[in-house]
């Protein structure tokens, strides 16, 4: 595999993360462990102005950059866990485990620790370091929150995300908003998940008109 790989490979209807290796090889701090500290849930997604989550190859390369990809890049190293529903997991685990690159992005994201929660699929999960959820998820992510480490990072997982939601189990929502209205599609913030008050945290500007927006959720002290 080159250095740069095919976008619509590593971007496909399940979101897998883009990189753009060129800008991001030999970057300070990567596979360092963070701040060890009871890790933190954060919801990371590809987002258009009218807030779909779903099919981003269909919208979002129009408005590729290499900071983009090296924003995924840095934010993958950030995170010590991923934790995914079954049809983000089943895209990912299709790709994943064949990539090669020079930046580290695919050993890194096949060596993390990754948590699925899914009815359907059984033991043993194909993917290296997968360890599936089939019940009581708020309980299990609670427990997962209350290791030390790093980030757990959620992507694509629509459904599992509005669990999460309803148990107030979301640190972050880490937003890359793309300048498109798509019109139509699966929406982040959808179902009976209850009002959540969200406070901006940071914001970041890429190229293109993408802006991506960190979001904390407002909680009684």
């Amino acid at each position: 595999m080159n250095a740069v790989w095919p976008r619509s490979v590593i971007a496909d209807r399940y979101g897998a993360w883009p990189v753009g290796n060129e800008h991001a090889m030999a970057r300070p701090g990567h596979g360092k462990k963070g701040n060890m500290m009871a890790r933190r849930v954060v919801v990371t997604e590809f987002l258009s102005l009218d807030g779909v989550m779903e099919a981003p190859h269909e919208w979002h390369f129009d408005f590729w950059s290499d900071e983009m990809g090296t924003f995924k890049l840095d934010e993958l190293f950030a995170s010590d866990a991923l934790l995914l529903g079954r049809v983000t997991y089943e895209g990912f685990a299709a790709v994943w485990p064949t990539m090669t690159d020079e930046a580290g992005f695919a050993d890194r994201i096949n060596s993390l620790p990754k948590y699925v929660v899914s009815t359907t699929l059984t033991d043993p999960l194909a993917w290296n370091n997968s360890t599936l959820i089939t019940e009581n998820v708020a309980e299990e992510v609670t427990k997962l929150k209350q290791e030390p480490g790093q980030e757990i990072q959620v992507a694509g997982s629509g459904n599992l995300i509005q669990t999460l939601m309803r148990h107030d189990l979301v640190d972050e929502y880490r937003l890359m908003v793309h300048p498109v209205v798509v019109g139509s599609g699966q929406r982040l913030f959808a179902g009976d998940t209850g009002k959540t008050t969200l406070r901006l945290a940071k914001t970041t500007p890429l190229p293109n008109g993408v802006i991506v927006l960190s979001y904390e959720p407002q909680r009684s002290a």
